[in-house]
């Protein structure tokens, strides 16, 4: 009776042992809290977004298993920007990423810890987001959408070779906005067009600046804006009617009505910069060291319907 007791106890003991080993294991198999803060919704930040997803799930980071990723959009809101970051820094996430140049710098405000990844913004150093784009030196780095602003002057050039002047239109207020506008004038020069600006502070007055362009532009260009990808439809609506051709920068606008673009593939940046947070998950990459990455591929694209509607026949070879 008593070696049965021995062996008894002994089982009992390596019961408790076993049961200890498995709490143990279960308590460090930890769900990686993932927060996601975009500036607006629109085609080419929503691309972003589900390419950033795709990307951790093709590299077993699912949400709701061992991800738990916390989405939330601004609707273009710069003042629920810093409440959404403000969440996401206190809830202490793994990990966030920020999609758009005011998300991004939002949070960028509030943590040096929290490791940062930011998509769909043109400039991060300008934007002062990190010390310099080859080396970030800060807890943020990511991927720039900066399109090929000059090429795509040459593809308005190409479109409507009769050509002398080109309005800009962009928003006032969006730092990456500017940087490209700084760049389509440039490209402009080089062209041998004059432009006229047409910003934009805030959506209600889109239509009133386009319509402000008519009689003094024969085309329009349209950078990577965020307020203006979301209005684009306002945009079309007067230029269209007044057979003004729109150049955009990237497909999203030319889903919204855009003639065409030679640009990024947000859906491909996006799950770039989820690469980049695979590299910081699994294998505890550095943002700090980490250079800005850009997306090399470029698609050229257009919108049929708003090319009948001005008339224009595009050459193929584009």
């Amino acid at each position: 009776m008593k070696k049965v007791a021995c062996i008894m106890a002994a089982i009992a003991v390596a019961g408790l042992a076993l049961t200890g080993c498995s709490k143990k294991a279960d308590s460090s198999d930890k769900v990686i809290k993932i927060g996601i803060i975009q500036l607006v919704e629109h085609p080419a930040l929503d691309k972003a977004c589900k390419g950033f997803v795709d990307a951790l799930a093709e590299a077993g980071y699912v949400d709701g298993k061992n991800i738990s990723i916390d989405m939330h959009n601004a609707q273009g809101d710069q003042g629920n920007c810093v409440t959404i970051a403000n969440k996401l820094v206190n809830d202490k996430d793994d990990l966030i990423f920020a999609i758009a140049t005011p998300a991004a710098q939002a949070v960028a405000n509030l943590t040096k810890n929290i490791p940062i990844l930011i998509s769909a913004v043109t400039d991060p150093e300008s934007a002062k987001l990190v010390k310099s784009n080859e080396k970030p030196e800060t807890n943020v780095t990511g991927t720039s959408d900066l399109t090929p602003v000059a090429q795509q002057i040459k593809l308005l050039k190409k479109i409507v070779p009769s050509a002398k002047k080109v309005g800009l239109m962009y928003c006032s207020s969006e730092q990456n906005s500017i940087f490209q506008i700084n760049l389509a004038k440039e490209a402009c020069k080089a062209e041998g067009l004059e432009f006229v600006e047409g910003s934009v502070s805030n959506s209600n007055e889109i239509q009133q600046v386009t319509q402000s362009l008519v009689g003094k532009v024969d085309a329009i260009y349209v950078p990577t804006d965020n307020m203006l990808a979301a209005g684009m439809a306002n945009v079309v609506m007067v230029a269209n009617q007044a057979k003004i051709p729109t150049i955009v920068g990237e497909d999203g606008m030319v889903q919204s009505g855009g003639l065409c673009t030679y640009g990024v593939n947000y859906y491909e940046l996006g799950k770039q910069t989820g690469a980049m947070a695979v590299e910081i998950l699994k294998n505890g990459a550095n943002p700090a060291d980490m250079p800005i990455q850009y997306l090399e591929k470029c698609d050229f694209s257009k919108n049929a319907n708003t090319e009948k509607a001005l008339g224009l026949t595009l050459p193929e070879n584009l």
